[in-house]
């Protein structure tokens, strides 16, 4: 993997963790960060030894306390559009990376943090956790993906309110509306996502990505579509040794052994 100024990347066990490691700015996306992130996206993509990723923040106070306004006040709107396409295009590379991904919410997640939150595919969130698209408040509406993201989630009616309010809401809250998977207390936080991340390893690798990319694929058009990509993933996995040793292992009432093939 290659070096990066603003994140931090280990691999332990099959488990690649992300951290955004700007504390000095409670984490602030900017151009710069983003831009590492979308490459460190490409490097874990093509890396088989990754099979799931989790994401958080460094330091107590932040996941991601939003992008960084001070990069972003003087810029014109093609500056402005083009900021927003690069944070859009970085969160759909997470959003479709081959592997599970769980973002690990230890503090604010505001903003861009919200939207990257988002973009994994599992939340498990401090109690001290707190959400928020606040946007609105700046003079500008989500620019990464969370006018489409949030809807998805949560469901329209909730998603307008805090999109047209901009109001913060608490790790409970995120869990009521369906935001939050878990909240764990917050010495907890990292041990939860492993122990999700271990769960997940434990099944057939590539029945786990087929599955991640069918219902990503499935959100994206209609059911019947939706469904018949689902039969092509379903019986291409019939072709693999892992279906073969699972099936085998549940008749012998084994425990199986998947080797991602």
């Amino acid at each position: 993997m290659g070096e990066y100024d603003n994140l931090l990347f280990e691999k332990e066990n099959g488990i690649g963790t992300i951290t955004i490691n700007r504390p000095q700015a409670l984490n602030a996306l900017n151009p710069a960060t983003m831009i590492e992130l979308g490459q460190l996206c490409d490097e874990i993509s093509q890396d088989t030894t990754v099979k799931v990723v989790i994401v958080t923040g460094s330091g107590e106070k932040a996941f991601v306390a939003g992008a960084d306004i001070s990069e972003m006040q003087l810029m014109s709107a093609v500056e402005g559009r083009n900021w927003g396409k690069l944070g859009q295009s970085v969160l759909n590379k997470l959003e479709n990376l081959p592997q599970p991904v769980i973002a690990a919410v230890n503090g604010f997640a505001l903003g861009g943090g919200c939207e990257l939150a988002m973009a994994c595919d599992i939340r498990i969130v401090s109690e001290k956790a707190k959400f928020a698209q606040p946007e609105v408040s700046l003079g500008i509406p989500p620019g990464f993906g969370g006018t489409q993201r949030l809807p998805r989630l949560i469901g329209k009616g909730r998603a307008k309110e805090l999109l047209f309010t901009g109001d913060i809401i608490d790790a409970a809250e995120a869990y009521r509306v369906g935001l939050a998977n878990k909240v764990v207390a917050p010495g907890e936080l990292m041990s939860a996502a492993k122990v999700l991340a271990e769960k997940i390893i434990s099944k057939a690798p590539l029945a786990v990505q087929l599955t991640k990319s069918a219902v990503n694929h499935g959100l994206n058009v209609d059911l019947e579509t939706g469904i018949a990509y689902e039969a092509e993933v379903f019986g291409l996995c019939f072709a693999t040794s892992d279906q073969k040793e699972g099936m085998t292992a549940f008749v012998e009432k084994r425990k199986p052994d998947f080797t991602g093939k």
